[in-house]
């Protein structure tokens, strides 16, 4: 039996090798094809994908926030220009005064008698000097006794000046509307000239004061809108009126002052307040502080995609910034801004751009 199996095994081998040949060389022959097939799908790229964010350039208008300090507008100090005592007080420490009210008010003593007394001297010096005047146009009278009459009249009008001066002294006029913030004396105090009586304080109107840094300086200038924000919250507007024009020696920043209105009379003088000053309307781009990177000579700036699906590196000028946005300069009107993936790329290479503008307008 083994001899049967055995003689069949090499017909039936050499008959199987036979057909494979003819399979192999035959048997794939209706797929060639004297042109190349097709292309099944687009190839992947080897270039590196970034994404994109399409920004325009719009009108922002900066601000530069500060620290500052208000102060009244304007404020004086009572000081009595002649000694007396107090005879009235017209108003309280506190009120509210208007300007020529009278704050303060010394005895006069025998200061009405004065005066008529002067009063009746300069008349008597004038009719004096009238007729000797007449005289000496008919040769009767000297030249001396002209010059006497003269000075009779000179020295009248002195005397009935400085006792109107004193007069004047005797009473404390308010210089302008303001509040009667101190009042230091009593009626019937005795007062020395120079003395400090008491302050009166304008507080319609206040004085905000700050420094500057010098790279903000320059972009500073009198009349630009500034707000002033309260620890309570409150706000007063009004405008920058004064910046120095040179710098502290110490801090290297500029002093500038802003005048404020306070129509509701706060009591806020001496108070700080943030002060956010207005500057300049400018085109600018709003974008996210994380775009902002260094380049290798520690410029500030951001990386964005040409109309060459190039990566560029542009300078830009920081304008305002908070957690979430900031507003810079430098980049064209309308720019493909790197969001994502900026970090993976250099500067000149060319990169494959994916847009979320879409996204973002979905």
């Amino acid at each position: 039996m083994r001899l049967r199996f055995a003689s069949l095994s090499a017909p039936l081998a050499l008959i199987l090798g036979i057909a494979l040949l003819i399979w192999l060389a035959l048997g794939d022959m209706q797929r060639f094809r004297a042109e190349p097939p097709a292309d099944s799908g687009p190839k992947q790229s080897t270039l590196t994908r970034v994404e994109v964010r399409t920004s325009h350039a719009r009108r922002h208008t900066p601000t530069l926030t500060l620290q500052g300090q208000l102060e009244p507008k304007r404020d004086v100090i009572l000081r009595p220009r002649r000694t007396g005592t107090v005879a009235a007080l017209p108003h309280s420490q506190g009120d509210r005064v208007e300007k020529d009210d009278i704050l303060l008010q010394l005895d006069e003593e025998d200061l009405p008698e004065q005066l008529a007394q002067a009063e009746a001297a300069l008349k008597l010096a004038l009719s004096e000097r009238k007729g000797g005047r007449r005289l000496e146009g008919k040769n009767l009278i000297s030249d001396n006794e002209v010059l006497r009459l003269e000075r009779d009249v000179a020295e009248a009008r002195a005397e009935l000046a400085r006792l109107r001066q004193l007069k004047a002294d005797a009473r404390f006029k308010a210089p302008f509307a303001g509040v009667l913030d101190r009042l230091d004396v009593e009626l019937g105090d005795f007062v020395q000239p120079g003395e400090d009586l008491g302050k009166l304080v304008e507080i319609e109107r206040l004085l905000a004061t700050a420094r500057a840094p010098q790279r903000r300086a320059p972009g500073l200038h009198p009349g630009l809108p500034v707000t002033a924000t309260l620890l309570s919250g409150d706000q007063l507007e009004g405008e920058l009126s004064y910046v120095a024009s040179s710098a502290d020696n110490a801090t290297r920043s500029y002093a500038l002052e802003a005048n404020l209105a306070n129509p509701e009379r706060l009591r806020i003088a001496g108070a700080s307040a943030t002060l956010e000053i207005a500057l300049p309307a400018r085109q600018a781009h709003a974008l996210s502080p994380a775009l902002l990177i260094l380049d290798e000579q520690g410029h500030l700036g951001v990386k964005y995609v040409d109309d060459n699906d190039t990566v560029r590196f542009s300078s830009v000028t920081l304008l305002t910034a908070d957690a979430t946005q900031t507003w810079v300069t430098g980049l064209p009107e309308t720019v493909r801004l790197v969001t994502l993936g900026g970090g993976y790329v250099d500067t000149g290479e060319r990169v494959e751009p994916v847009s979320i503008d879409s996204e973002q307008e979905s």
